[in-house]
């Protein structure tokens, strides 16, 4: 199965994607380009460059200041800019517990705000520290699978390797929910693989996570990822509950082709 997309496939493929030298990324282009020209339907090609992000943060006199690094990439297609922006700020947000409308310069104010609070809480307190990653894991045809990756020290806690999945369809310039990809008519089968799978991880927890942990998982607005083979939903550490491991559910192949609606099966895997 595909258990190491998380942290291997993603990874793999992304570096695949990029290995290209610049002479063969401009003949893919302009095939593409040519063949976008002649059929509609073949979207423009993403020329896909890793690059820094574009972000100020406010000048700091002080050894002790916060550290923000931002690594994005930047593609032909104005809207997935503006999408893969919008998640970044949406991630920022969620280390600090805030979910709101913010561009990305906005979500980096309020991290400054709350690591300076943290820091005149204490004198010994030390500046928020946080170095995003960005990726695109998978595509075929208009589906994309986006990965954004952290590590962070705040509020005195070292966070590495966190991960967050966005999907979307280009063509229809849409965000992806889990339950925009799956048939109204086999909610119940999906929702049935899911809840096998969560009691099976809910046996392997700490007594304290057994104790507090929901009986049923709710998984609508789950981080969800796809692949050749297949679809899965991910929770990260402490997402379900305080102190409950990383949670990866996978569907099979077989599964995948059951839930997913058909039109987008066709087009997705």
């Amino acid at each position: 199965m595909y258990k190491k997309l998380l942290l291997v496939t993603i990874i793999a493929t992304s570096l695949a994607l990029s290995a290209c030298d610049s002479s063969s990324e401009k003949t893919d282009q302009e095939q593409n380009e040519s063949a976008h020209s002649s059929n509609p339907d073949i979207l423009p090609y993403l020329n896909i460059k890793q690059q820094s992000a574009n972000f100020a943060l406010p000048f700091c006199e002080n050894k002790n200041c916060i550290d923000v690094d931002i690594q994005t990439i930047q593609t032909q297609d104005t809207w997935l800019n503006s999408w893969i922006e919008k998640n970044q700020a949406t991630v920022i947000q969620d280390q600090i517990g805030l979910n709101q409308n913010m561009n990305l310069q906005q979500a980096i104010n309020a991290y400054v705000k709350k690591s300076d609070a943290w820091q005149a809480e204490e004198k010994t307190n030390k500046a928020y520290e946080l170095t995003v990653y960005t990726r695109m894991a998978y595509q075929r045809n208009q589906y994309l699978l986006l990965q954004i990756g952290l590590d962070s020290k705040q509020d005195g806690v070292n966070t590495t390797e966190r991960y967050y999945f966005f999907a979307a369809d280009r063509k229809q310039q849409k965000a992806l929910k889990i339950l925009d990809v799956i048939d109204a008519k086999q909610q119940v089968n999906m929702n049935d693989f899911v809840q096998k799978a969560y009691q099976e991880w809910l046996e392997k927890q700490i007594p304290s996570v057994k104790e507090i942990a929901p009986k049923k998982l709710l998984w609508g607005q789950a981080d969800w990822f796809f692949d050749h083979e297949g679809l899965g939903l991910h929770f990260r550490t402490n997402e379900i509950v305080k102190d409950a491991q990383q949670l990866d559910i996978y569907l099979t192949k077989a599964q995948t082709q059951q839930v997913v609606k058909p039109v987008i099966y066709e087009n997705m895997f």
